[in-house]
């Protein structure tokens, strides 16, 4: 991966993740109110709002960024050299760790922006949203998703930033190490201090007269 288009691909994926936080702010604004709701006898009618469209918005924009930041996380980790030692393992856990909570937190965010997308729809008379009962989006629903959406691109971002300095460190194969640079340095000393112990000061000899 170009390491000049690299925090390009990442604002990308943060900028589409505050477009997703945003309209979720928005659909909290503009969701159906309990005034909305008419009753005719046991029948029950609710208008839709605007909250429905941008919550269809909202997660596109959260769909887009998730894509995007696991095909470059992904492309990080397959076109990395494959190394069985322990530091590769161990490595890897944090980029593991936070691809694990970002797919959590976008499940979440799925679940909770489609649910609540689909309230804000009309619900007609004997209809309603399930079970010919009509239901109301309870307040602060919206803005928990906003926070999920956040939780969930950050952790993408995160986990592309850490396969990525995996990756960095695995591009330069005869790359040496801090602990083989000491043990190389100590060698040296030893080869130096040894040929200074063979070496003898030799005497120049005077000529007497």
């Amino acid at each position: 991966m170009d390491k000049d288009k690299i925090p390009l691909d990442l604002g990308l994926i943060l900028f589409l993740g505050i477009i997703s936080a945003s309209l979720c702010i928005a659909c909290e604004v503009n969701k159906t109110k309990r005034n909305d709701l008419k009753l005719d006898n046991n029948l029950c009618y609710l208008s839709g709002s605007s909250a429905a469209g941008l919550g269809i918005s909202a997660l596109t924009f959260l769909a887009a960024a998730h894509f995007f930041g696991n095909i470059i996380v992904c492309r990080n980790f397959f076109r990395r050299r494959k190394r069985t030692d322990e530091d590769e393992l161990i490595s890897s856990v944090p980029a593991i760790i936070f691809m694990f909570l970002s797919w959590v937190s976008f499940g979440i965010a799925l679940v909770l922006i489609s649910s609540a997308t689909s309230m804000n729809k009309v619900q007609p008379y004997g209809q309603g949203w399930l079970d010919g009962e009509c239901y109301l989006v309870k307040d602060g629903v919206f803005v928990g998703s906003a926070i999920l959406v956040l939780l969930a691109v950050g952790s993408t971002i995160l986990s592309a930033v850490v396969a990525l300095n995996i990756k960095t460190c695995q591009i330069v194969p005869k790359c040496t190490s801090w602990t083989n640079l000491k043990r190389t340095t100590t060698v040296n000393i030893e080869i130096t201090n040894k040929s200074s112990f063979f070496m003898k000061k030799q005497s120049i000899p005077t000529i007497e007269n």
